[in-house]
């Protein structure tokens, strides 16, 4: 059998409700920063949840041309500006790559929301003939690869992924398993989601999902906290370079981490409820230990699904227990949704870049608005302070409705 190729990490872009790149990103998760607030986007008299943590102060205009942003879903604009932003970050020069070498791996929760809904209400006022030529490109999940692609010229493997909130995590996870299989050499993955609409927040209202504290937008998203009541939507993208590590060498890139473990597995359970025993999610982490030849007291840093509702937090926590033994109460471990929300389909890519930046830094990221424990939730997770500290090693979990669940283990590169 061959030698796995290795796979690092080498540039990141984020779009997000704390920040539109990595260093305002990484600032506002550091200082705890939380970027729910009030909902702008439409009028939300009628829903019984009235915050979001929406993506502020973003012009897709600095990476796409005006005919690109009238043709494309919201969606699209974070997930093409993400990864453009990633490459820049990662110094890729594709004047000097084969592009048949370099793939493109996004995905998306839901996908075109606001294209779907903006074309329902053309069709019922106006009838059959006004509905746009661009209503499908701009609602297919495929169009972020697809866009970003023809935008970087890379013509090798462009997939995408569509598993509820895994989507980020599967997504990295599969353009690692690209590159390890020497189907190319550099990819670039990760999530986007930009669903804050209507139909899609008063879904989530209708599931009695997300949280009503909204007298207390910047309190409301509270991760393993006793008072937690539902999770905060969000929107946004995290993108990811992904390279084959002498590839990465060659060109001098700079290396934030090492991809080393993937997991995935299935609840088999209920289309929206965790497995209460967390059989799934225990094993997709196990999976993901196994794959990265890592015993659980090697782990100093897990990044929490973390939702901030009651049945998922008590099941991952469970489910950590169950993987980890006694080393469970000694490994750090947070939620970032507790300042960004959940990015739905985004959140896997952008707790990716936290967990890259986090062994960068020496800094693990806490979990805010954590003030009263849960009996349940007994673990420590980085209450409200971030914490320095050496992560040699970190893993980030992913969870989604249908019991989609995903896993990555990421490692301080040594070369």
């Amino acid at each position: 059998m061959s030698k796995i190729r290795r796979v690092v990490l080498t540039g990141v872009g984020a779009i997000t409700p704390v920040g539109n790149n990595k260093e305002l990103f990484w600032d506002s998760l550091v200082n705890g920063k939380s970027g729910v607030a009030p909902l702008t986007a439409f009028d939300h008299a009628e829903f019984n949840s009235h915050i979001a943590a929406e993506v502020k102060d973003f012009d897709p205009s600095l990476y796409m041309d005006s005919k690109d942003i009238k043709h494309m879903d919201r969606f699209v604009h974070f997930g093409v500006s993400a990864g453009l932003m990633a490459c820049a970050d990662g110094k890729l020069d594709m004047s000097k790559e084969d592009p048949f070498r370099v793939g493109v791996v996004i995905g998306s929760g839901i996908g075109g929301l606001h294209s779907i809904e903006a074309q329902c209400y053309q069709y019922k006022e106006k009838g059959a003939s006004r509905i746009s030529p661009f209503l499908i490109p701009r609602l297919i999940v495929n169009m972020a690869p697809g866009l970003l692609s023809i935008k970087i010229k890379a013509r090798g493997p462009n997939t995408s992924v569509a598993t509820a909130c895994a989507t980020g995590t599967h997504a990295i996870g599969d353009a690692l398993r690209i590159i390890q299989r020497n189907e190319a050499d550099v990819m670039v993955a990760g999530g986007a989601e930009g669903c804050i609409t209507p139909l899609g927040f008063g879904g989530f209202c209708a599931l009695k999902a997300l949280s009503k504290r909204s007298d207390e937008p910047q309190r409301a998203s509270r991760p393993f906290d006793k008072d937690r009541d539902g999770f905060v939507m969000g929107e946004g993208a995290g993108i990811v370079v992904l390279e084959e590590l002498g590839h990465a060498r060659k060109r001098g890139a700079k290396i934030y981490c090492e991809l080393i473990g993937y997991g995935m597995s299935a609840d088999a359970y209920h289309i929206t409820a965790p497995d209460p025993d967390a059989e799934g999610a225990a094993y997709c982490m196990k999976r993901t230990l196994d794959d990265a030849g890592l015993k659980p007291k090697d782990v100093d840093y897990i990044n929490a699904h973390g939702t901030s509702t009651q049945l998922n937090d008590q099941m991952e926590t469970a489910a950590i227990k169950k993987v980890f033994g006694d080393h469970a109460k000694k490994v750090a471990v947070s939620s970032i949704k507790s300042m960004t929300g959940h990015l739905l389909g985004a959140a896997g890519g952008v707790e990716v870049i936290t967990c890259a930046m986090t062994i960068q830094e020496g800094i693990i990221t806490p979990t805010i608005n954590y003030e009263i424990p849960d009996p349940n939730c007994d673990l420590d997770y980085v209450p409200n302070k971030a914490r320095k500290a050496k992560v040699k090693v970190a893993i980030t979990n992913s969870f989604g409705f249908g019991g989609h669940n995903a896993t990555l283990a990421l490692r301080e590169f040594k070369g």
